[in-house]
């Protein structure tokens, strides 16, 4: 017996001495990347800054038992963080339990306490954790199999795996009490599950995020990434980044300009060919929010305002190149979001005798025409591009789902039914499909959309069917709260949000 300890004692004090051969230049987010283990068969790793793709090719028995060996691409970080991907293995493989995935470890020692989100060859699906160091490895397996978006956040000692086929809700798995420490290495790995044998993974869409402190703040704080995504691919690319809230694009009709909204109420136009923001005039009014419409002509352009003496947020219109704005309804709240396909009226959401609905006004101004009036939360109007339906989302069958109207307000009709809170129906330019804001319904209540929560962006055809997730977006409120479709009908622009002070 004491010389079987001996022996294990003596396996012990070698792993636990097992260095990893690293580089140290930092490449994209990440600090450096390396072997994790002694003697494990060279990997590499490459960043693509035009595809923003991250290729790691790593070796290694596994990542199990009680020590690991691995390639990883690695970051320092403290404190709480989501980090997404969408990730695919390169070529058929040699051992189908090869891994892909994001990992959180105490250390870059080959036996760290450490806990992986991760994608096998096989498909298997799982959430891996080792408690302390060198202690026995633990696996939950998902229900799901064969993911390619994977999400692993930390609150506290709490870490939460969320993954999903590309189009899919996520799939969630958690584990508690884990304590690897306030500063922990966090990244992307490959393991090849054969020490012969070099795998390689593909990560795209990476994205490393610092959630907000409070997670029921209502205050828009945290740093804003600007974002273009290819919605028939889901490619996403981030063109603009800074550390406080920008809010809202709008994508001009000749495809060259977004116009958006800051926390302090001014407007800016962004120029897509230098990726450079403009201070956009609007004269005095200068409390704008994120309800801000461009005309389909792209001449004029409708703000929301805040005017604290006529009840709230008031409509405006502006020419596009700035100006002395006009008002345009008379009292508030008024949340304008759409504009008519002639120019001739403006819908927006009103509180009027505390019930907030529908409503449409001249776009010179005039009398409102009230177009629902349904109890419960009414918001969000946007007319198609042929002027035949106004979409808009209302609490009325429950959760707050997608419905459409004429433009009179006749025949109102659900158009979304499923188990999330469903906000801002935008139509593309052809009028053939639709983008829109889905909050999580154990998160947020129908009625109210914040910011800083777990959303996705959904697309389906305007003929109805299946809505496929075409972003994973940590934001909410700002994020894509007005029509943001490029004049092509490909993309969206919306905005993304992490706290950039750490």
């Amino acid at each position: 017996m004491k010389n079987n300890f001996t022996a294990a004692a003596l396996l012990s004090l070698f792993v636990s001495f097992s260095v990893i051969t690293f580089s140290q230049p930092k490449f994209g987010v990440f600090d450096g990347h390396g072997d994790i283990g002694r003697d494990v068969k060279r990997g590499a790793a490459s960043y693509n800054p035009k595809t923003e793709e991250y290729i790691i090719s790593g070796a290694g028995y596994n990542i199990w038992f009680d020590h690991d060996e691995f390639h990883y691409a690695w970051k320092r970080m403290k404190g709480d963080f989501i980090l997404y991907t969408r990730a695919k293995f390169e070529g058929k493989g040699v051992d189908p339990h090869r891994k892909v995935g994001w990992m959180a470890r105490k250390s870059l020692d080959t036996n760290a306490a450490q806990i992986n989100a991760v994608t096998h060859g096989d498909g298997l699906t799982s959430l891996q954790f080792r408690r302390t160091t060198a202690a026995q490895t633990e696996e939950i397996k998902s229900k799901l199999t064969h993911a390619d978006v994977i999400q692993l956040e930390r609150k506290g000692n709490t870490y939460t795996m969320r993954a999903a086929k590309f189009g899919e809700p996520f799939v969630t798995e958690q584990v508690s009490n884990l304590d690897l420490g306030d500063e922990v290495f966090v990244g992307l790995f490959v393991g090849s599950h054969n020490k012969n044998v070099v795998e390689t993974g593909v990560f795209r869409d990476v994205r490393i995020t610092v959630p907000a402190k409070d997670s029921l703040s209502r205050q828009m704080t945290l740093g804003s990434n600007l974002e273009l995504l290819d919605v028939a691919s889901g490619n996403r690319e981030i063109i603009y980044s800074v550390p406080n809230s920008i809010q809202a694009p709008n994508w001009t009709p000749d495809g060259k300009t977004l116009i958006y909204n800051d926390s302090k109420g001014l407007m800016y136009t962004f120029d897509l060919s230098n990726r450079q923001p403009t201070p956009l005039n609007t004269g005095d009014v200068k409390s704008n929010n994120n309800d801000h419409v461009l005309s389909f002509d792209g001449k004029m352009l409708g703000l929301s305002s805040s005017v604290r003496d006529l009840g709230g947020s008031i409509v405006y219109t502006v020419p596009v190149t700035g100006g002395t704005p006009k008002q345009i309804t008379p009292k508030g709240p008024s949340y304008l979001h759409g504009w008519s396909p002639d120019g001739k009226f403006l819908v927006f959401c009103g509180q009027r005798n505390k019930e907030f609905d529908v409503y449409k006004i001249p776009a010179a101004g005039g009398e409102e025409i009230r177009l629902t009036d349904v109890k419960g939360l009414d918001d969000g109007p946007e007319y198609t591009p042929d002027g035949k339906y106004i979409y808009f989302n209302s609490v009325r069958s429950g959760l707050m789902q997608i419905w459409r109207m004429k433009p009179d307000g006749r025949d109102q009709e659900q158009v979304t039914n499923d188990e999330f809170n469903n906000w801002f129906a935008h139509i593309s330019p052809d009028g053939k499909s639709m983008v829109f804001l889905s909050f999580l319904k154990e998160e947020v209540a129908p009625g109210d959309h914040p910011p800083y929560k777990h959303v996705y962006i959904r697309w389906m055809p305007i003929t109805g069917g299946k809505p496929k997730v075409i972003a994973y977006v940590y934001g909410g409120q700002g994020s894509i709260n007005t029509p943001s479709w490029s004049p092509d009908s490909k993309r969206i622009a919306f905005v993304s949000n992490s706290d950039m002070s750490r």
